[in-house]
């Protein structure tokens, strides 16, 4: 099954990936630790940015993590052994044509990868069959719907716009945060328990200002400057007005939101040992 990944694969790109994870360390993974031997599938590990979390967190687990693009696999498998973590498995494989044999695994983590599939729930139901009853499924997502700002701006919501139309056209979702619950339910997912992790930015939390509002968010919108004008999505100067205010929001008196939602849920059945 074809999927673009509307961001692109270029350096940028994987270094705002790398901001985003280490800036968001606590907010989205601290309640995230998986028990000493248990078998962990990271679906869409992309260049690893989580994956060195996964792996700091859960030390003792066996962490196999898989991403359809070569290229990412290769940029994880770097990244990984830079940090010099021996519990995870790198490989590439598609999510809708696992290579793993039914009930292989005692939870399943994926993070930012819903957004960029045409068929969320297919891919969940697909993953839901290689996990063990019992065992669970966390799904980190954000959504470009929850994005607020101070100084606000109409050129900056047009900017913000744009990407969530580029990223629908490519046939993903860039507002699936507030859709985890139903979609995890369609999927033959139970105890679904979703919780909203707001990212607020103000000057008193410089690292949130660099880390986030510039590296990350910005930083995404800006990086589809070009595809939205192809697109005739925006004129130029209209478009980077609203990079401009949005940055803008990054200034001693600027404040900036955003939310993400973590899910978690259980496949039916009995516990695994």
């Amino acid at each position: 099954m074809t999927r673009t990944y509307v961001h692109g694969y270029d350096p940028r790109e994987n270094l705002r990936l790398q901001d985003q994870a280490s800036t968001l360390v606590d907010l989205l993974h601290a309640d995230t630790a998986y028990p000493a031997g248990s078998r962990v599938l990271e679906a869409g590990c992309g260049v690893g940015a989580q994956t060195v979390i996964l792996a700091a967190h859960s030390p003792e687990a066996h962490i196999t993590s898989i991403d359809v693009s070569e290229s990412s696999v290769a940029e994880a498998r770097q990244a990984v052994e830079a940090a010099g973590f021996r519990n995870v498995t790198l490989q590439q494989a598609d999510i809708f044509d696992l290579p793993f044999a039914p009930e292989s695994f005692d939870h399943v983590f994926l993070c930012f990868v819903l957004e960029h599939l045409a068929q969320p729930v297919a891919a969940l139901a697909r993953l839901k069959t290689v996990l063990k009853p019992g065992g669970t499924l966390t799904a980190i997502e954000g959504d470009h719907g929850s994005t607020f700002f101070h100084p606000d701006s109409e050129a900056a919501h047009r900017a913000i716009r744009c990407q969530v139309e580029l990223q629908a056209r490519a046939g993903g979702n860039a507002l699936i945060g507030r859709q985890l619950y139903p979609l995890l339910q369609a999927a033959g997912f139970g105890d679904v328990r979703v919780s909203p992790r707001m990212v607020y930015v103000d000057s008193s939390r410089p690292g949130f200002v660099e880390g986030f509002t510039k590296k990350t968010f910005t930083a995404m919108i800006e990086g589809v400057r070009q595809s939205a004008l192809d697109a005739g999505l925006a004129t130029a100067a209209d478009f980077d007005q609203g990079v401009a205010d949005l940055y803008r929001a990054a200034e001693p008196d600027g404040v900036f939101c955003y939310t993400f939602f973590k899910a978690i849920a259980v496949r039916p059945g009995n516990s695994p040992a």
